[in-house]
Parts: structure tokens; sequence; C-alpha cells
């Protein structure tokens, strides 16, 4: 079979193409995030000058470094130095929110399709191994540029259990409830692996560069990107592992003995 030159130009062009491709995704690095909650707090016997004092929001910021098919998130190295902590005064009390995720670890292994996290509950941290877990994506037509990239819109939905805290008198009640997370991200292919903020690292087809829960209850948004990353932060946390319904024993556990006590330190559950 003979090829004309333009078969031939054209079978080099796409040679050429195909190339630029493969070496314009990005092989390791590094991506900070920046998180914003929204805070729904509300303290039953409290006048609207004291109900006003309680932050409404609360913004951190968190690192995912990735490279060798593997990655880590945690607190970004700028933190504040309250570890993520917000505390504030009711009624002569002084009320410490912990918020939850601010000083997890998560390590993740693309290959062997496996996550180990670092959770801090009250004084103790645990070591939650599990398997990567997708949920069901329905990837949309819209578009736009995050950090230069072209990324992608997709949206999901989940279910999970969560606190609802209240705080009557001094008096600390919670209850359990079933939520549902409406889900959207935005993704880009132009960076080599599947990653993202917290356990959204391997969902999408590339890495997710924004996220927004319940119509921005919780906000994720990647903000700067290094294509550098120090490999030596990207290790899997040390200590005895435990499974994911271990782990929930255990809270159940700690979250009793808190109400019993009438402790003043809580989660503030965010949707995320």
């Amino acid at each position: 079979m003979k090829i004309n030159n333009m078969e031939k130009f054209i079978i080099i062009l796409a040679a050429v193409f195909t190339s630029i491709m493969a070496t314009a995704q990005v092989k390791e690095g590094k991506i900070i995030y920046e998180r914003t909650q929204q805070l729904q707090i509300q303290l039953s016997g409290q006048d609207q000058a004291m109900q006003s004092m309680i932050p409404k929001e609360r913004k951190d910021r968190f690192e995912w470094i990735f490279g060798n098919s593997q990655s880590v998130w945690k607190a970004a190295e700028e933190v504040d130095s309250d570890g993520g902590n917000m505390s504030f005064s009711s009624g002569g009390a002084e009320i410490r929110m912990i918020m939850p995720g601010s000083n997890d670890i998560i390590f993740t292994d693309f290959v062997k399709q496996q996550k180990v996290e670092q959770r801090e509950l009250m004084t103790k941290t645990f070591v939650v191994a599990d398997s990567m877990r997708r949920m069901n994506w329905k990837l949309g037509e819209e578009s736009k540029t995050i950090l230069g990239y072209t990324c992608r819109k997709a949206i999901a939905r989940k279910t999970q259990q969560s606190f609802r805290v209240t705080m009557d008198n001094g008096n600390m009640e919670r209850k359990e409830v079933t939520d549902t997370l409406n889900i959207v991200a935005w993704f880009t292919d132009g960076i080599g692996l599947s990653g993202g903020p917290e356990s959204y690292a391997g969902q999408l087809p590339g890495t997710i560069l924004e996220i927004e829960v319940n119509n921005g209850r919780t906000h994720f948004l990647a903000i700067e990107f290094d294509p550098k990353g120090d490999m030596k932060q990207i290790k899997e946390p040390k200590g005895k592992k435990i499974t994911p319904e271990e782990f929930k024993v255990e809270r159940e556990k700690m979250m009793q003995e808190m109400q019993k006590n009438n402790g003043g330190t809580f989660n503030i559950k965010s949707g995320g």
C-alpha cells in the first residue's frame, strides 16, 4: 500500500501531537488548596448579639503532593498556629471547636488502589486503612479554566452519617442524621495523576482542581501549583492500622463519653 506525501504529513503530525500530550502531563508536583467551610452553629438561649459573634465561615489551606503513583494530603505548612481549631465564649463558657479534617493526613497508593489515613479524634490519633472507593459520577460538557488548565465538570451524590450537636443551657445534645451530599467537581486531564482534595483523590480521570459540596457548605479551590513536589513527604502514616468500621466504633465511644461529661469540645460537621 502506497502512502502519499499528505498522508505521511498527517501521520507525522499525529505522532508529534501524541508525544507533546505525553510529555505535557505532569509526573510529580504540589497543589495548594484553600478550603472554605460555612459554619451553621446555633446556641439555644442566646440573644442576637451573642449569636452574631459566632463565626459564619472558616478558611484554611492544604497541600496535595504527588509522584511515583502515590500522594499525600495534609495541612499546608503555612497553616494557622491554632491547628485548625476555633474558639469563642458563650454564657461565660469557652467553647472550642475542632474543625473536621484539619489535621488529617491521607496517603494514597494509586497502583495498589489503597489509602491510609491518619485521623485525629479528641486527644487520640488513629491510622485507618481502606481501599479506594469511587462514587458514581456524571460527566458534563461544561468547562472552565483553573490555574491555566481547562477543567471539565462532573457531578455526584452520596449519603453519609453525621452528627448534629446542640447546646442548651450548658447541656450538649447529639443526634445522628443521614446527610445527602450534592457534589460538583472540576477536573483536568492536563495533570497526569487522578488526584484531588481529601478523599476525592482517585475519583475522576484527572486531577480535581475545584470541588463544591452542597452549594458551598464546603468548597475546595486549587490556588497554587508547583511542578516540583517534595517526594520525601509522600509517606504512609505509621501506627497500628484499623478498619473504617473499627474507627466508627471508637468514635462513637468517645462521643458518648464526651456527651456524658458535657464537654465543651465538639466537631462541627460542614457537609464535606
